[in-house]
């Protein structure tokens, strides 16, 4: 399936200690390039984020951001209301029996072990939910990315019928190019009232028309453009392979331009390198 390079996601999740939210960008580039931009107190998730990158995408320069924000309640101050009031009847009973009628400083019965719970981030957690959501927004990335792909699929399929379509043209033309070319020797030497060998004569319409035969070169494109159909519907990266059939068909059809004796295959040949160019612009974005 043709993957695009092209693609945003996004994902996010509400928790009773925060929020967390992932943002995933990536675009073009010769290489797997992965970018992370985390939390300080998330940063040793950087391997096993580019450890999932590296397995799902071959090619792109992906941006990875993480945003973490931590409710307020979980840096507050907790007490537990039901151990603090048993502390204070014990401070009664002491109280009560030195005979002393002095209050207890709120201050000493908070610093009583036990009296404020432990409200600490478990941050295991919170990596952990890291992890999931992450591999969500990487799972839209790709579905992204496949979706491009199939569009970008179906342009250069469409780039690819309009190539078949003037080799075809260019096959039936050139039989007639060739006994026009041929035609007008006999005519300009008739006007010329020029005695030649007849053998020398087809000798030399034979010469030009080995110069001026393409079958080879129209053979290539069909082959060319027959690869690429067949490159399009392979599993894994495919962008590599595809520009280098650009390049081969372009230098099919710099051949074409180059035996072109008339000025209609002068005009294929271009029209072929405008149409294999805007394929190749295409394959830019193919993993």
């Amino acid at each position: 399936m043709t993957r695009s390079m092209t693609a945003f996601a996004r994902q996010e999740a509400e928790h009773e200690w925060g929020s967390l939210s992932w943002e995933i960008r990536s675009v073009n580039h010769r290489y797997l390039e992965p970018h992370l931009r985390l939390p300080e107190n998330l940063k040793e998730l950087e391997g096993f984020l580019r450890e999932q990158l590296r397995k799902n995408l071959s090619r792109g320069k992906v941006e990875c951001t993480l945003r973490f924000n931590p409710e307020a309640k979980v840096q507050q101050l907790v007490v537990n209301p039901a151990y603090a009031q048993e502390v204070v009847q014990a401070a009664e009973q002491i109280q009560g029996m030195l005979k002393e009628h002095q209050a207890l400083d709120p201050l000493e019965l908070l610093r009583w072990p036990g009296v404020l719970q432990d409200t600490k981030l478990d941050m295991d957690l919170v990596k952990k939910s890291a992890k999931d959501l992450f591999g969500t927004a990487l799972k839209d990335l790709i579905e992204g990315r496949g979706r491009e792909g199939v569009e970008l699929a179906t342009l250069i399929n469409q780039r690819l019928n309009a190539i078949s379509e003037i080799v075809k043209e260019v096959r039936e033309k050139m039989p007639q190019i060739l006994q026009n070319q041929r035609d007008n020797l006999h005519q300009r030497l008739a006007e010329l009232k020029v005695e030649l060998d007849e053998g020398r004569v087809e000798q030399e319409i034979a010469l030009l028309a080995q110069k001026a035969d393409v079958d080879e070169e129209m053979d290539r494109l069909d082959t060319h453009v027959q690869e690429v159909r067949r490159v399009l519907k392979q599993k894994g990266p495919i962008g590599r392979r595809l520009d280098f059939l650009m390049q081969e068909l372009n230098r099919e059809a710099n051949t074409l331009s180059s035996k072109s004796i008339v000025a209609s295959t002068t005009q294929c040949a271009v029209e072929l390198k405008v149409l294999i160019e805007q394929m190749r612009e295409q394959i830019q974005n193919i993993e």
